[in-house]
């Protein structure tokens, strides 16, 4: 949120998003008063990415339990939510509580800035998010689960009768280029390198840690030891090429995948230049955004 609080002053339109804080290792009065002031701050452009979390060396350093993390953030939310919605709140909860309380300073936007769940590969959180009314951020590296996934955060919003539309958000490597070759050739190490450095960091799901609170953890790590640029596009998760196969890249995963709403793109990725990184973004500006 630090970086989010400069660039909320350097631009005036656009919508920031956290991605994301994590209510599993923060006390739910900080992180609460540090969302409305960051809703002030960009004049009620904020809206709160929230995730549980996934890395063991996370929560030891933390001093968390593995096991309690759904708990944790389960109650996190939900005291996040109250305190953001109203005034002179109370809740007695199993890690925080607190008693007539109102978190200030209050958030511009009523009852509060949107949330969006960031989920991996659980299904119990798309299925939560969309009980909530939570927007859904995902990471769509698995390819075709995706869809299934999306699939049950769609019939949990619907089975809950939410007024507001459901959104979702996905996230993509992107390098746009106007030679094709070329745009693979720049791509390839620093995404080969994104997948080394994130099995790397959750490397102790393969070592044989295991939790309730992250089923098949250990065979999902270790199958991202396979991924690369070239896996990542046969599965349209990676939109690399000319401003043209980016169109048919990006149509092609909303058609597998049900539909998505926003893409959220990385684009200077580990070891990618950033003179490189910028050329791209220019690029799709010009040439992709017209195309949706």
């Amino acid at each position: 949120m630090v970086f989010l609080s400069a660039a909320a002053q350097i631009s005036k339109k656009a919508r920031i998003v956290t991605g994301a804080v994590l209510p599993v290792f923060n006390n739910p009065l900080k992180l609460a008063g540090e969302i409305a002031m960051l809703d002030g701050l960009s004049n009620g452009r904020l809206e709160v990415g929230i995730a549980r979390a996934f890395v063991p060396e996370e929560f030891r350093h933390f001093k968390v339990e593995l096991n309690e993390s759904v708990a944790r953030f389960d109650e996190g939310v939900e005291q996040l939510t109250l305190l953001l919605e109203n005034e002179n709140v109370s809740h007695f909860g199993r890690f925080h509580d607190f008693e007539n309380v109102t978190s200030l300073p209050r958030p511009v936007q009523k009852p509060r800035p949107q949330f969006w769940t960031a989920a991996f590969a659980t299904p119990d959180s798309f299925e939560k998010a969309g009980r909530a009314g939570n927007w859904i951020m995902g990471i769509p590296i698995a390819g075709g689960q995706m869809a299934e996934l999306l699939g049950i955060y769609r019939e949990a919003w619907k089975s809950a009768g939410h007024k507001h539309e459901p959104r979702c958000m996905l996230a993509f490597h992107m390098l746009c280029h106007e030679n094709r070759e070329e745009a693979r050739d720049l791509a390839r190490a620093p995404i080969k390198k994104y997948f080394d450095m994130l099995v790397d960091s959750a490397s102790s799901w393969i070592g044989g840690e295991t939790s309730n609170d992250y089923k098949g953890y250990g065979k999902l790590i270790e199958g991202l030891k396979k991924e690369d640029l070239d896996s990542q596009m046969e599965k349209c998760s990676a939109w690399v090429g000319t401003p043209g196969d980016i169109v048919e890249i990006a149509h092609e995963y909303d058609r597998q995948c049900g539909g998505f709403d926003e893409a959220s793109l990385q684009i200077n990725f580990t070891t990618l230049p950033h003179v490189e990184a910028k050329k791209s973004v220019q690029l799709f500006g010009e040439k992709v955004l017209s195309q949706f």
